[in-house]
């Protein structure tokens, strides 16, 4: 697999352990969110709630800047070939979380999907779950864990009157082949870590999958 461990940090990863597991948040953040305890009776706060995104946010803004500048000669490329170093998942045209709802305009390509909380103006995007298909209007239609997880994680907002915005992006450049497919969609969400996926759930904890 080309994507490795130090893709994934800046430069000056030694000075400082921000992107580490064990130094994710503080020890005070950690005693008021119980984020690794997804087995605790506990409803996560507004000020950890708020906390939790910023870690997630800044550390997805650090891949961000490691994305190259000019893409569009990836559109002139077969759809065999991806290069997963060249995707942003916050670059590409938003679309309604709730897209599935709308009518289908036929197209059911393979595709690699982001959904993201755009959260306000003020504050960076989020990237919450990276997914891929080959149905992708009807992929989320029937049951999926992910939608499980939004529904808390929006219900949670509101309980804490905080903004939300869930969106999804997604790419068109997938392979239609199913193994070449998955194996892009594993490097993106290595490399993104994003909350939602089960892969990244020893960064960020647990907090919406109950």
């Amino acid at each position: 697999m080309s994507d490795r461990p130090t893709q994934y940090n800046s430069k000056d990863e030694n000075k400082s352990s921000e992107y580490k597991q064990g130094s994710l948040f503080n020890e005070g953040i950690q005693r008021t969110s119980r984020v690794y305890d997804s087995s605790a009776n506990y409803e996560m706060g507004s000020q950890s709630l708020q906390g939790w995104k910023q870690v997630i946010a800044k550390y997805q803004s650090s891949i961000t800047t490691m994305i190259p500048a000019v893409q569009t000669s990836l559109f002139d490329m077969p759809s065999s070939h991806c290069d997963p170093h060249t995707i942003n998942p916050f670059s590409l045209p938003i679309q309604p979380a709730e897209f599935y709802r709308l009518p289908s305009c036929g197209s059911d390509d393979a595709c690699i999907y982001f959904v993201i909380d755009l959260t306000s103006e003020t504050q960076s995007p989020v990237l919450l779950y990276i997914g891929e298909t080959c149905r992708s209007h009807k992929r989320w239609k029937g049951m999926h864990d992910c939608k499980r997880y939004l529904l808390n994680y929006r219900e949670l907002h509101t309980t804490h009157n905080v903004p939300t915005q869930v969106v999804m992006t997604f790419w068109w450049n997938a392979p239609s082949a199913t193994r070449p497919r998955q194996q892009l969609e594993r490097i993106l969400i290595e490399k993104w870590r994003s909350p939602f996926n089960k892969e990244n759930w020893n960064f960020w904890g647990t907090p919406f999958v109950n």
